[in-house]
């Protein structure tokens, strides 16, 4: 655990959409562990001169790390709850600058990924059940728009669902 609440409660809804391990052949990521591919994985441990092993072997306070390192902070401690969420789970699945993008659409500003004070004027000034169903949708669109759309949308849209259920019971929590 860390000493950010928001991050704990959030967490496990990311490793229980992101699974365990997996080394789909049709997956871009390739070899992964709870959503942190290889490659990620290898960067982490170089980072901490430590040598490279299999994400496999990865533990469980390494994947925090690099989650609250990489795709957590520095935005979603600012967020509402619940919008905190859903930034934090479409950084993991689709990558920090999509996650930005897609939040800039929701809220109606230039969808240019770089959070910058139009933004988070914009964020601050929002409703945040209104944000986290405009931002479901902008996902929904986003995944809807894949090549790969026909082959993971199915799981793709549960998530959606799923982590929009969840982060709109964290704003009236």
């Amino acid at each position: 655990m860390t000493d950010d609440p928001r991050f704990d409660a959030c967490l496990p809804w990311i490793l229980r959409m992101e699974g365990g391990n997996d080394d789909d052949p049709h997956d871009h990521g390739g070899r992964t562990s709870r959503g942190v591919i290889q490659r990620e994985y290898d960067a982490y441990r170089i980072a901490k001169g430590e040598p490279t092993r299999d994400v496999w072997t990865a533990s469980d306070a390494e994947i925090a790390d690099i989650y609250e390192h990489k795709y957590w902070l520095p935005f979603c401690p600012t967020m509402a709850a619940g919008v905190d969420l859903i930034y934090f789970d479409v950084a993991v699945n689709a990558g920090p600058g999509q996650a930005a993008k897609q939040l800039q659409r929701a809220l109606g500003v230039k969808a240019d990924g770089a959070i910058g004070p139009i933004t988070l004027a914009a964020l601050h000034a929002s409703k945040p059940a209104d944000l986290i169903k405009s931002f479901s949708e902008a996902r929904r669109s986003f995944y809807q728009a894949l090549a790969q759309f026909p082959r993971y949308g199915r799981g793709w849209l549960s998530r959606v669902n799923q982590i929009e259920v969840a982060a709109l019971k964290m704003v009236v929590a």
